[in-house]
């Protein structure tokens, strides 16, 4: 695996990564990560690595977009010297889209999302040992849908990103492909946004798969 004793793991975002997290830094046992994927990360790391210690530190904000992180990206991110730094961002950026329409003057269309991961990338990369780029999701297996094919655009972006920058990246959508191939969205979580225990769980399971977890999960 690619995170070694004493590494600081920052995972940033908005809601799906906040997740009611302790205030001001996301950091500690438990409740204070918050109750989604970045607890069950820590968890399942303290449990098949003991013989590690990891700072695993939670900076999400519910509600934030791209334009949003960037504007505490110094303060939130680089300023507590991580050596990884992860981040999941987008369903904002999409959702505002929809559900705000007549709101468009605070839209994130394509062009600023790009921008924005950009800028994210270019003051991170040469800062930390490596940076890790998720895709935004939309729990619905309708590639006409609306919103799902405008949540394809922004994780393409992502996706391109992460090629041309040579970072990891987890492609949260098609591990949410693969489970609705058995189960309804609601199941997950109604709103089709919000991970819930079970997508928070596939999240963090996509995640661990991409940076090398080599135990044997039982």
């Amino acid at each position: 695996m690619i995170f070694k004793d004493k590494e600081a793991i920052l995972f940033t975002g908005d809601s799906i990564t906040d997740a009611g997290r302790k205030r001001p830094i996301g950091e500690g046992k438990a409740e204070a990560l918050g109750n989604g994927y970045v607890l069950q990360i820590d968890t399942l790391l303290n449990v098949y690595y003991p013989e590690n210690i990891y700072r695993v530190i939670n900076t999400g904000v519910s509600g934030n977009t791209s334009r949003d992180l960037v504007e505490r990206w110094q303060t939130d991110v680089l300023d507590l010297n991580p050596d990884y730094v992860v981040v999941c961002i987008g369903a904002n950026d999409v959702w505002r889209q929809f559900d705000n329409p007549h709101c468009f003057y605070g839209h994130i269309g394509p062009q600023e999302y790009r921008q924005n991961l950009e800028k994210m990338i270019e003051l991170t990369k040469d800062k930390v040992k490596g940076m890790i780029l998720m895709t935004p999701y939309y729990i619905e297996p309708n590639k006409q849908d609306l919103m799902r094919k405008r949540m394809d655009e922004y994780g393409e972006i992502v996706k391109e990103l992460a090629r041309r920058h040579n970072l990891l990246c987890v492609d949260l959508q098609e591990e949410f492909d693969q489970y609705l191939k058995y189960r309804y969205p609601a199941y997950i979580q109604w709103d089709r946004v919000h991970s819930g225990p079970i997508g928070s769980m596939l999240i963090a399971r996509a995640f661990l798969r991409a940076v090398g977890f080599d135990r044997k999960f039982i």
